[in-house]
């Protein structure tokens, strides 16, 4: 068999590796190259997630203290996802960075494979094995190693469960996350509208405190002025 006939049956990965897209993320996203770089990215967007979401509580118990208190959580919100959208990107080239790294490996290694079995044909058609005088002679056979068409059928059943498994998990992941975007929304909801009732608490307080400092005032005044006038 030729050689290029033995790379086509190991090489299936160098096309896939062709096909994978490019994330779309932020050109500003400084670009991964190496593994190791990719996993730091990995770690420090974990950091960055949780010091966002810190500061966004604390911003929302600030706004609280504040007259316009939607317009302050607005506000917050809007820097909350903007900055969890940078970090999102982030996550994303790293990511991606990860992914094709592993495809570049297994089609190496498949490569590799492909030109060993190649060099092992080519070797024993130029040296084949002399026939024994008497078959009867012959020892047993030995099972035959696994063939490159089995190697890449086996391979093939495997992605094929791989791919089955996770179409079945899809709804369910599909599931959970309508939920929490539901939960989420139902969240800042009952976040809003009891903003909203101490901002309109706060009000009628101050009204009430208005009211009395301008009946203390009037009192005030009316106790200054001389008997009889």
């Amino acid at each position: 068999m030729k050689n290029w006939m033995w790379l086509a049956l190991f090489l299936p990965g160098v096309a896939l590796a062709q096909d994978i897209g490019r994330p779309i993320t932020d050109p500003a996203v400084p670009q991964t190259h190496s593994v190791e770089q990719a996993d730091a990215k990995l770690l420090q967007v974990k950091k960055d997630r949780d010091v966002t979401e810190t500061e966004f509580v604390e911003a929302e118990k600030v706004c609280y203290t504040k007259f316009f208190v939607n317009n302050c959580l607005d506000k917050a919100k809007e820097k909350r996802r903007a900055r969890l959208a940078d970090i999102r990107a982030v996550e994303v080239e790293a990511n991606y960075f990860k992914r094709r790294h592993a495809v570049e490996l297994r089609d190496r290694d498949l490569e590799d494979r492909a030109q060993k079995d190649a060099a092992e044909e080519a070797q024993r058609l130029a040296n084949p094995k002399p026939q024994r005088a008497d078959p009867s002679d012959k020892p047993a056979p030995k099972p035959d190693a696994i063939t490159p068409e089995q190697r890449q059928a086996r391979h093939d059943a495997e992605e094929k469960k791989r791919v089955a498994k996770e179409a079945a998990e899809a709804p369910k992941r599909a599931a959970s996350a309508a939920a929490f975007e539901r939960r989420k929304a139902e969240s800042e909801k009952r976040q809003a509208e009891v903003a909203q009732k101490k901002a309109e608490k706060d009000e009628k307080k101050r009204k009430r405190e208005a009211a009395k400092a301008e009946e203390a005032a009037k009192d005030a005044a009316a106790a200054q002025k001389p008997a009889g006038q």
